[in-house]
């Protein structure tokens, strides 16, 4: 292979032999990318995460039949507030997944309804009759992504090989199956379309909806108002399947429990079979034109067809037509317009993007390294909390802090956009840190959101009877904002793996948190936390917030903080019950290096650099 040195030419410390017949087809899901899962395991695997106990990664589901089904009638219902909607008003037999529809949708990025809401009609024309079955395991969203695989033009011909092999033999994909397409270039659209196989995949629905991301940072628009009602109703454990490398909870779509990532051709394959507890290899997708079963292995491209098809389809004049004088072939970016000048002017208009806070009464003498005193738990949070629990990327909820912010300014839901997209906004994303729909703070048992107990700083808490007042995890710290109370959060193991999003630190950070104590860190997240001026500590082997029976009425004070700090030391976490009782405990600081802890005595990476770059000039 070229670039590959050749044997003799290098000495490895290890040769790994590996015949690549006994490598398997994988998906991932349905809660972390790194969750492989073989794929004839993936119907036996799913069945038996629905019956397995929340607290140990499953769904909690008991003695489930997973061929109950339930009628939707695609009956052309809409959600009241103009919320979400869609232009389409052709009459047709059920919705095809795709063309308008779903391009509309998915470019608007319009967020999805609160769970429970009441929805009402204003047009019988807004989506198209029809009518689909759901049940737990059903595929909703099926979405080849521009992450990661539309780069790979074998796995994109592939894809579309299988869907005129799938069409030329009369299969469909159900109406009740949002479906799409979002290459990272166009060039995939060019030799998609040079090639012919656009055609077929349009006909089952993946029409092109966009360029860049797309479902997987949860811009999937909603699924039809009576599906969600559904799957509300039935508390059903919805699927989507999808090409790219994010699945963590909430963030494709907060309706949809599991997601699984896989092949472009596979996403196909699981839109034409509906549902995730099947056996691809044994079991048929469905039926032809003719009646007759029709499996994987029917519609699967060879090599051969894959290499000849790319052969035609991949030229250099390709590249070139998109890629030489991209600016003059776009001249929507020079026309953006922009202020000019040494200073940014900050639009305060601007809901968009804000004046950060992160420099507010700034000095250029650095503060030094003090203890934690009375803080009080934000949040108790399990295993493999991930960046996406802590900071969404999605869409925002009509009834969060965040939701409710942008209603204050004159916006509606229709035009709420995402996390994402305001996160150059930190009076939204603050308000966004921890509202993941499904994070579950253990401090309100049997709750999800971003919910915590309040406790007053009397000595019965905030409510009557002593045991904290329910409410949103940022209404709660700006209370204790109000009085000038510490706060810390306590985790399990992997707490803040996933993306390595930045506003995951920040909005810690600004909602008042001075530490978080874990029982193990993802690396990034970890280094995010200490680059904010937040303190990372680690629990030691054997002990965490649940054996030590922890929830969230304590005190906490940190002690043994100095400027004499070393990387990895041990420091005490104190903890004073509401009873009186104190107890002590050693915890490893995460701090990790020594630039590290100069970071942490600057307040964070960004007034450091500011005072090394002002002290140069």
């Amino acid at each position: 292979m070229f670039g590959m040195p050749r044997k003799g030419e290098i000495d490895y410390s290890v040769d790994i032999d590996l015949d690549l017949a006994d490598v398997q087809p994988s998906v991932a899901g349905p809660k972390r990318p790194q969750d492989r899962i073989d794929l004839p395991e993936l119907g036996r695997k799913f069945r038996e995460l629905l019956e397995k106990p929340v607290h140990d990664g499953g769904y909690g589901k008991k003695q489930v039949d997973l061929r109950e089904k339930h009628v939707v009638e695609l009956n052309g219902s809409a959600p009241r507030n103009g919320a979400m909607f869609s232009t389409d008003t052709k009459e047709d037999q059920g919705i095809s997944p795709g063309e308008a529809l779903n391009e509309l949708e998915m470019v608007s990025n319009r967020p999805t309804p609160d769970p429970g809401k009441e929805i009402e009609a204003e047009s019988s024309q807004v989506f198209r009759h029809g009518r689909t079955h759901i049940g737990h395991g059903s595929v909703l969203i099926a979405a080849i992504t521009s992450c990661t695989n539309t780069s790979n033009p074998s796995v994109m011909i592939a894809a579309g090989l299988l869907a005129k092999k799938a069409v030329e033999r009369g299969l469909r994909v159900d109406p009740g199956v949002k479906t799409s397409l979002a290459p990272g270039s166009r060039v995939v659209s060019d030799y998609l379309e040079k090639t012919g196989l656009q055609t077929y995949l349009d006909q089952l629905g993946f029409n092109l909806v966009g360029y860049g991301c797309t479902t997987c940072i949860g811009n999937s628009g909603p699924l039809h108002p009576n599906i969600e009602k559904t799957i509300h109703k039935y508390d059903l454990v919805a699927a989507s399947v999808l090409s790219g490398n994010r699945n963590f909870e909430a963030r494709v779509h907060q309706h949809i429990k599991a997601n699984f990532l896989m092949s472009p051709p596979l996403v196909v394959a699981f839109a034409l079979a509906g549902r995730v507890h099947i056996d691809l290899s044994r079991d048929p997708l469905g039926k032809d034109k003719d009646g007759k079963e029709t499996f994987l292995r029917d519609l699967w491209p060879t090599l051969s067809e894959i290499q000849h098809t790319m052969q035609r389809a991949l030229t250099p004049e390709t590249f070139h037509k998109f890629y030489r004088d991209f600016a003059e072939q776009n001249p929507k970016w020079n026309e953006i317009p922009s202020s000019t000048g040494d200073i940014y002017q900050w639009d305060e208009k601007s809901d968009y993007i804000h004046d950060p806070p992160f420099f507010e009464n700034f000095s250029m003498e650095p503060g030094h390294i003090a203890e934690i005193r009375s803080a009080r738990a934000l949040g108790i949070f399990g295993d493999t909390v991930t960046t996406d629990h802590i900071s969404p990327a999605g869409a925002i909820k009509e009834s969060s802090p965040a939701g409710k912010y942008l209603m204050s300014r004159g916006i509606q839901p229709r035009d709420f956009n995402s996390y994402g997209s305001r996160r150059g906004n930190d009076l939204v994303m603050t308000r966004g840190t921890f509202a993941n729909v499904r994070i579950k703070n253990l401090m309100v048992p049997g709750t999800e959101g971003g919910v915590t107990k309040y406790f007053s700083p009397s000595r019965t808490g905030g409510s009557k009877n002593g045991e904290g007042e329910q409410m949103s995890i940022f209404d709660a710290a700006m209370k204790y904002a109000e009085t000038k109370t510490p706060l810390v959060i306590l985790a399990g193991h992997e707490y803040g793996t996933g993306s390595s999003r930045d506003w995951a630190a920040k909005g810690t950070r600004l909602l008042g948190v001075k530490a978080v104590i874990a029982a193990s860190f993802e690396r990034i997240h970890r280094s995010n936390l200490v680059g904010m001026g937040v303190l990372p500590l680690q629990f030691l082997e054997g002990t965490s917030a649940q054996s030590l029976g922890l929830d969230g009425s304590e005190k906490f004070s940190i002690t043994g903080l100095s400027d004499s700090i070393k990387p990895g030391q041990q420091v005490t976490l104190e903890i004073e019950r509401t009873n009186g009782e104190k107890r002590a405990l050693p915890v490893k600081l995460r701090i990790d290096t020594p630039i590290e802890i100069d970071y942490y005595r600057h307040g964070g990476i960004l007034p450091f650099v500011l005072r090394q770059l002002l002290t140069k000039q």
